[in-house]
């Protein structure tokens, strides 16, 4: 099996895998890229750039399906859904749990799209792993590190954030962490650091992107909505990402923000993210990337 890491990033405890060869366009995507299909006919890491979208968390049957149709009609190639949610306050709504998870099975159904929600619970893992087509490990579990075996052992896709304060050489290692028990399918994820900065949620580490695709095959996406807290910023933090060699993104969608039971702020109702997959249509075409639309049929 290949580590997570190639020769030009030397953690301890790591062995040299792979150098891309010199002379590489800067705009094409680095060799040691290894593409992971995450659905019939979705790939993430390749030429064509990867959108996920969808709510903080599932709120009902209508809501998700509403949202799963509407994202995919905008040309985005997966849905993303929380039925488990890490909440600061205990008060807080943490999701409507296994009951989403049929009802993601059937927004899927609906929709076409493969599935994206976050596991907590080693004990969920193969559950989940029954329904979604990736597990997604949130930046609060991202050293939990008998969840992260747990994931290893399941042979489904994993989503890996990186943590609030952790450093990129954390994150490699907890993907190592996941590869070790046999799972090789991960997709990392730069999701904003905490830092003295209060005018964002968190802060995008743009360079975290460059440097992850050119220590590391795996690919390597943005989240812009926790980076930035605020549904007008997820714009253009996303077209930065893009512009920073991301090979996707997963961005958070509401029918109704304002309504929303959890991370309202930072979601894009339907026009917003449709105007960002036409912005997004730009960025990538100057930066040697597709964006392919798969539209659903009215």
């Amino acid at each position: 099996m290949q580590n997570v890491v190639d020769a030009r990033s030397r953690p301890k405890g790591f062995s040299a895998s792979s150098v891309p060869p010199e002379g590489d366009d800067s705009l094409r995507l680095p060799s040691i890229t290894n593409p992971i299909a995450v659905g019939s006919g979705v790939v993430v890491g390749g030429t064509a750039l990867t959108i996920i979208a969808g709510p903080c968390s599932v709120e009902g049957r209508g809501m998700i399906n509403d949202t799963a149709c509407a994202v995919r009609r905008m040309g985005a190639h997966a849905l993303r859904g929380g039925a488990y949610k890490p909440r600061t306050s205990p008060h807080s709504f943490q999701g409507m749990g296994d009951a989403a998870l049929d009802l993601l099975a059937e927004a899927r159904a609906e929709s076409g799209l493969p599935i994206v929600s976050e596991v907590m619970d080693p004990r969920h893992v193969e559950r989940m792993a029954s329904v979604v087509d990736v597990l997604q490990i949130g930046a609060r579990s991202m050293q939990n590190y008998a969840l992260l075996a747990e994931v290893g052992r399941a042979r489904v896709p994993v989503l890996l954030k990186r943590g609030l304060s952790a450093t990129i050489q954390e994150l490699l290692h907890a993907a190592e962490h996941v590869r070790v028990q046999g799972n090789e399918s991960i997709i990392l994820c730069e999701r904003g650091i905490r830092t003295f900065e209060p005018s964002t949620r968190n802060t995008l580490d743009v360079s975290a992107v460059a440097v992850l695709k050119s220590e590391t095959h795996l690919p390597v996406i943005v989240d812009p909505s926790h980076a930035a807290g605020s549904a007008p910023l997820v714009t253009p933090l996303a077209l930065a990402a893009i512009a920073a060699g991301a090979d996707g993104l997963l961005i958070e969608v509401h029918p109704a923000p304002a309504s929303a039971m959890s991370d309202g702020d930072q979601s894009l109702d339907f026009a917003a993210f449709e105007d960002l997959m036409r912005r997004l249509t730009l960025v990538a075409s100057a930066v040697g990337r597709t964006l392919t639309v798969q539209r659903m049929v009215a």
